[in-house]
C-alpha cells in the first residue's frame, strides 16, 4: 500500500460530515474542445506533488457561501482552497474537506518530471485563470493526462449570457486517480471530485463527482455557475435568438419538403 507522508494532508484528511449537499446534474455540461483562454500566464508552483501556491492575492472581491475573499490558495491537485492551502490528494465526501474550496477536479495530480504538464494562473479585468495543463498522477505517471480549467470571476464582474461567475472547462481527461488514493493504473480506488464545499460541512457537487466514470463525463465540455447566497447555481446555455429559432424552423420545413417529393417520386 502506498502511503505519503504529510502532516497537514493528514490533518484535513478526516472525514466531513457533510450537513447539506446539493447535487448538480451532469445534462448542464456543454460540449466543447477548448479552454475559455489559451493563455495561461505564468506557473502557479514548481513541479510537485501536494503542494500550493503562496497566499495569492486576487485584486478582486469574489463570495461564496456568504463569505466575500480577496485572496486564495491554488493546490496542485486540482482545485482553489480559501483561507489555507490545500495538501489533501484523496476527496472526502463530495467535494472533501474542511475549507472552504472549489474542487474543479480534485484529485491526486503529480507535477514531477520534465515531461509532465503544470499548472499555470494569470489574472486579468478581475477574473482569475487556473489551469491544469496536461498533468499526470500520482505516483510520477505520465502515461495518462489531464487537461482542465478554472475560470472564476470577481464579485463586480459583467459576462454575457450563457456565461457566469465561476467556469469549470475540461478538454481530455484520461485518469481519475492517484496511486495512494486506491488507484491503479490512473482508475479505480477513489475517483476526482467536482463541485464546491463550504468547509463546515455543505456540499454542491456534480452528480457524477467520484463517480469512476467521471474523466469521460467531463472531457471535452465545460459547465457555468453563478453565486447566490446559499452557494451556487447552474447557468443554463444561452437561449438561441429568434432569428436562429427562425433559420432552424425553415431548416425543417425544406427538410420535410425534400422528403415528400422524394416519397413522391418514389
Amino acid at each position: 500500500m502506498i502511503l505519503k507522508a504529510s502532516v497537514l494532508a493528514l490533518a484535513l484528511l478526516a472525514p466531513v460530515a457533510f450537513a447539506d449537499t446539493t447535487f448538480l446534474p451532469d445534462s448542464a455540461l456543454t460540449a466543447s474542445t477548448s479552454y475559455y483562454t489559451n493563455n495561461l500566464g505564468a506557473v502557479a508552483m514548481d513541479r510537485n506533488d501536494d503542494g500550493y501556491s503562496s497566499e495569492i492575492s486576487l485584486g478582486f472581491n469574489f463570495t461564496l457561501y456568504g463569505n466575500t475573499y480577496n485572496s486564495l490558495y491554488i493546490n496542485n491537485n486540482g482545485n482553489v482552497t480559501f483561507n489555507n492551502g490545500l495538501s489533501t490528494y484523496t476527496p472526502q465526501g463530495p467535494t472533501g474537506v474542511n475549507v472552504p474550496i472549489i474542487s474543479t477536479y480534485f484529485a491526486d495530480v503529480d507535477t514531477r518530471g520534465d515531461n509532465n504538464g503544470q499548472v499555470y494562473y494569470r489574472i486579468a479585468d478581475d477574473t482569475l485563470y487556473v489551469t491544469w495543463d496536461n498533468v499526470g498522477y500520482y505516483n510520477q505517471h505520465t502515461d495518462l493526462r489531464d487537461s482542465f480549467q478554472l475560470v472564476l470571476r470577481g464579485d463586480d464582474v459583467s459576462f454575457a449570457d450563457g456565461e457566469g461567475q465561476i467556469g469549470f472547462f475540461y478538454k481530455n481527461m484520461q485518469w481519475t486517480t492517484g496511486d495512494a488514493s486506491a488507484g491503479s493504473g490512473g482508475m479505480g480506488g477513489k475517483p476526482a471530485a467536482v463541485g464546491f464545499g463550504d468547509g463546515l460541512g455543505n456540499a454542491q457537487a456534480l452528480l457524477s463527482s467520484q463517480t469512476a466514470d467521471i474523466n469521460n463525463i467531463v472531457a471535452n465540455s465545460h459547465i457555468w455557475f453563478n453565486v447566490n447566497d446559499g452557494g451556487v447555481i447552474v447557468v443554463p446555455p444561452p437561449v438561441p435568438e429568434p432569428e436562429t429559432w427562425a433559420l432552424l424552423g425553415f431548416g425543417l420545413v425544406g427538410l420535410i419538403g425534400r422528403r415528400a417529393m422524394k416519397r413522391k417520386a418514389a
